[in-house]
């Protein structure tokens, strides 16, 4: 769309509209390098395990989904080869969900498109300006207590 052709379009149009051609774009990419069976989803949830990974219900609190969601998330995950289940260092029943060497990889892979991405979208946008002016939009509406979760609702 050229910038006139905005004129009139609502914003939150504008901001659904560019979440998805850009989620689009790094789907489509990360498919190419050799992840296709992987959607945004399931990099959200690698980005929750991170570190010492999180147990289940933990995983469903960083994502802003139910128990049950991130259960089927874990479940195909483990399935595919990219978490795997171990006892819990604090004993009982519950299980923490850690990343395996896969998920890593494909976060480095998913990383690396997401920095091509916004060096592609820098050269003919203020890049700056625009993290401003969408954080502003956080704050705004969420306040100043951090970010809230990016819910896969897509």
């Amino acid at each position: 769309m050229k910038r006139d052709e905005n004129e009139g379009v609502e914003l939150l149009f504008l901001l659904g509209l560019g979440f998805q051609t850009l989620l689009g774009e790094f789907t489509r990419r990360v498919a190419d390098a050799g992840y296709p069976d992987l959607r945004p989803v399931h990099g959200m949830a690698f980005q929750a395990l991170q570190g010492a990974g999180a147990t289940a219900t933990e995983l469903a609190e960083r994502l802003g989904v139910t128990k049950q969601a991130a259960g089927q998330i874990v479940d195909d995950l483990e399935k595919r080869g990219y978490v795997r289940r171990e006892p819990h260092p604090g004993g009982g029943r519950r299980k923490l969900v850690v990343l395996t060497q896969a998920a890593r990889d494909h976060l480095a892979v998913a990383g690396r498109i997401l920095h091509e991405l916004e060096a592609e979208l820098g050269r003919g946008t203020d890049l700056t300006a625009l993290r401003e002016g969408l954080g502003e939009v956080v704050r705004t509406f969420h306040g100043e207590g951090g970010l809230p979760p990016l819910r896969p609702v897509w």
